[in-house]
């Protein structure tokens, strides 16, 4: 097979954000509204690092919580995707 028959590699986009939570117990956010998003990054290991930083900033607080999200398996979810 050649290259050009070969199924284009998928990027990896990798999603950093956080926010203050109700419970310690749960993923629910306080108020969404005011969720930091830190950014998309194209690969795990710079997505980790934002997210490392993110964390060390809001130390202070225990409801605060970041979080790495693998947006390129949620578009290869299969899951029909909203376009415009």
């Amino acid at each position: 097979m050649s290259k050009s028959d070969a199924e284009p590699e998928k990027q990896p986009l990798h999603l950093v954000f956080g926010g203050e939570l109700e419970s310690l117990d749960d993923v629910a956010f306080r108020d969404p509204s005011t969720l930091d998003i830190v950014g998309i990054f194209q690969d795990y290991d710079q997505a980790e690092k934002a997210w490392r930083g993110a964390a060390q900033r809001t130390v202070d607080n225990a409801h605060m919580r970041y979080f790495v999200v693998d947006l390129h398996l949620l578009l290869d979810s299969g899951v029909p995707q909203r376009t415009s």
